[in-house]
């Protein structure tokens, strides 16, 4: 009898119908050009911003032409497949598949235009996080899987007959983990419980509590201390030390692990301990006869968390916003401030290009230009959104606003007028050249 050996036929894949179809759209020619438009673009001759009209995915291979592995920071919303009629953009793929095809040559172009200290964040909900999370997993790696957070968009819940639905999900990869460059966020509720002539600080024990690492593959840092007992620093328990040993200093080696009995070893060699002696790393006592080396922490940032719970991450917040710039309400659910600036402020140096091809109302760009405002930095933005028409019905198109384009347009000059508005001071850009598509085949 044959037998079948599953070891060589069968493996893991993700896969639906259409799916090399798909690849295959990521290849080849756009079959489009970008044409300026000069009359509704802001400060052409200087700005460094893009604002394209057109489908995004000739858009993609268009870009590649220019900004191949020059993007450092991708954000995109894309439609949640809802098939809820709620948004101004299509969102109602009839299959699961539909969708996968939709969205996956996308990945594929945008991983090409990454830096490779590059990051993207993917906004999503329930209806196809999971296919979402397999296709990047494909498109990126599963190893540059940086994390997933879990966005408190809705506080007050949406009742769906069996859960209030609080959440929405933002998945977050690097082309390359490794190499990957990210910042700290403020942490403005930090509070220090020291002081020294440098400023506030809290403490943290200078050993290393990861039992990956210890005294035999780590011997270079398993050295003593010696803390003066007799040479207190302050009277909040705090001690000189060195490396050298003196009558009636107090020897001290890091701990060994509570559950496994491990050998730690210091964080820091003894080279760099020198350097920082009685500054940066001090002796404290922990109660009486107990000593530690302890490490002054004086940031007041903070790594971005994967629970973003604050209100000002709530839906309603962004549709405020966008109300309160054009005084009515135009856009459904665009995505709050306060997050695009929060995952800038994360994947973006201070002159970075990040590029949002589902722009919808041009937050991205909006949360860009604050930015810079604030700290005189020089990001710029490539925004691309398809032409969308609104519901004539709708108050967008009562307004004027046609399509999508022409809301997302309008938000960047308002928001920027706004901004220089609240501090004539400021220095950022505000403009952006538009571009818009056309097919060579009608040329």
């Amino acid at each position: 009898m044959y037998e079948i050996n599953e070891a060589e036929t069968e493996k893991y894949e993700f896969t639906w119908q259409g799916k090399k179809a798909a690849a295959a759209q990521a290849q080849g020619e756009a079959g489009y050009m970008l044409c300026p438009c000069m009359e509704e673009s802001v400060d052409w001759e200087h700005t460094k911003n893009l604002y394209v009209e057109g489908d995004n995915l000739p858009a993609l291979k268009l870009l590649r032409e220019t900004y191949e592995n020059k993007i450092k920071m991708i954000y995109i919303d894309p439609p949640y497949n809802t098939g809820s009629g709620t948004f101004v953009y299509a969102d109602d793929f009839s299959r699961h598949s539909d969708w996968c095809s939709m969205i996956y040559p996308r990945l594929l172009l945008a991983r090409e235009l990454l830096t490779e200290d590059g990051v993207i964040f993917l906004s999503i909900d329930d209806h196809e996080f999971d296919n979402l999370k397999k296709i990047c997993d494909e498109v990126f790696g599963e190893d540059n899987r940086c994390g997933t957070f879990v966005v408190n968009s809705t506080p007050n819940a949406r009742d769906y007959g069996l859960v209030g639905k609080m959440h929405e999900f933002c998945l977050f990869y690097a082309k390359n983990k490794w190499k990957a460059k990210t910042n700290l966020l403020p942490d403005t509720e930090k509070k220090f419980r020291f002081a020294d002539h440098k400023g506030g600080f809290n403490i943290h024990p200078l050993y290393n509590s990861n039992e990956s690492f210890h005294r035999e593959n780590r011997p270079n840092l398993y050295y003593p201390f010696y803390l003066y007992a007799q040479e207190p620093l302050s009277e909040e328990g705090f001690y000189r030390i060195g490396l050298e040993k003196k009558a009636g200093s107090v020897e001290l080696y890091p701990p060994k692990s509570l559950k496994n009995g491990v050998q730690f070893v210091w964080r820091w060699s003894r080279e760099k301990a020198r350097q920082y002696l009685n500054e940066e790393i001090v002796g404290y006592q922990v109660r009486e006869g107990e000593y530690r080396i302890v490490q002054k922490m004086r940031s007041d940032k903070k790594v971005i968390r994967s629970l973003l719970t604050d209100t000002r991450y709530a839906s309603r917040r962004g549709t405020a916003e966008v109300e309160e710039l054009f005084g009515a309400k135009v856009f459904s659910f665009p995505k709050p401030l306060a997050l695009l600036l929060d995952f800038c402020r994360t994947g973006l140096g201070k002159e970075d290009l990040v590029l949002d091809f589902f722009s919808g109302s041009a937050t991205t760009a909006h949360a860009v230009m604050q930015l810079n405002a604030q700290d005189g930095g020089s990001r710029s933005y490539i925004m691309v959104q398809k032409p969308e028409p609104t519901d004539q019905s709708s108050v967008a198109y009562q307004a004027g606003y046609t399509d999508i384009c022409a809301i997302g347009k309008e938000r960047i000059r308002r928001a920027a007028a706004k901004l220089r508005a609240q501090d004539p001071n400021a220095v950022f850009d505000g403009g952006f050249r538009v571009y818009k598509m056309k097919s060579h085949i009608h040329e």
